[in-house]
């Protein structure tokens, strides 16, 4: 289990392999366990052979629709499509482990502050970092869990970005955002958001083109960000930012549940 925390840690998404009921002849026994990871390493076993390569094809479908569940194996007839021939049956836990849910806010003005607040409410783990180092602080933003004042690639550096974390740039200007977001693109953050108006995105993206990025890569990007909610304060664009965030990351819709 210390491999299964420092690979979470570590901002790895793993699969825990558990055998929790067996039954007859088994290759191993309730209890054996296996760490999958996303690259397709295992530490430890749970059978070895057929079973245990059909679970690592199971498990790239679980790290693609992040969905733990049970296998049951049966080791009767090859012939009919078991792994095995020992005679007996297990059952086999496929739990999948992810990083922390991590709010990775860039730009720590009024929004970036207010932000903070709203995503520690909602469970997140905050991470924030401007470059301008007097406002990555806990004076600043006292709802963070991380502070890394200075560059954007020191930031990425000392926290790297997983596939469980929302970004959000909420910088002052768009040359900070011209700067940073090529940064991000090779991440596997399922959450990308600029702050501003369509036309500050349009100009962004204008010179994110003339840059030498593609369109197909700058859709990876939701600007303006956040749900629509005729916000105007900084706390009520936390609101809408995070709601955008809780949308995205649960498969919601943004409709009214009234409707």
């Amino acid at each position: 289990m210390s491999e299964l925390v420092r690979a979470i840690n570590a901002g790895k998404s793993v699969i825990l392999a558990t055998i929790i009921k067996d039954r007859g002849s088994v290759p191993r026994r309730t209890g054996a366990k296996m760490l999958i990871y996303q690259d397709g390493r295992t530490s430890g076993t749970v059978g070895g052979g057929e079973m245990e390569s059909r679970a690592l094809e199971e498990a790239a479908e679980i790290f693609e629709n992040g969905q733990s569940h049970i296998l049951t194996y049966a080791f009767v007839d090859p012939g009919k499509g078991d792994p095995g021939i020992c005679g007996g049956e297990i059952e086999l836990f496929m739990e999948l482990h992810l990083p922390p849910a991590t709010l990775y806010i860039i730009g720590c003005g009024h929004v970036g502050r207010a932000l903070a607040a709203q995503g520690q409410l909602a469970g997140y783990r905050v991470v924030v970092t401007d470059d301008r180092e007097a406002m990555a602080t806990p004076e600043q933003i006292p709802h963070a869990d991380s502070y890394l004042p200075g560059s954007i690639d020191d930031a990425l550096q000392a926290q790297p970005i997983t596939s469980n974390t929302y970004i959000a740039l909420v910088t002052r200007n768009v040359m900070i955002d011209r700067q940073v977001l090529p940064k991000l693109l090779a991440t596997p953050a399922p959450y990308i958001g600029i702050m501003g108006s369509r036309r500050r995105w349009a100009e962004t993206r204008k010179l994110l083109l003339a840059d030498g990025l593609d369109s197909a890569e700058l859709d990876r990007f939701h600007s303006p960000l956040g749900l629509e909610l005729n916000a105007e304060t900084p706390e009520e664009i936390a609101v809408s930012i995070m709601a955008e965030i809780i949308m995205i990351r649960r498969g919601g819709t943004g409709t009214r549940m009234a409707e």
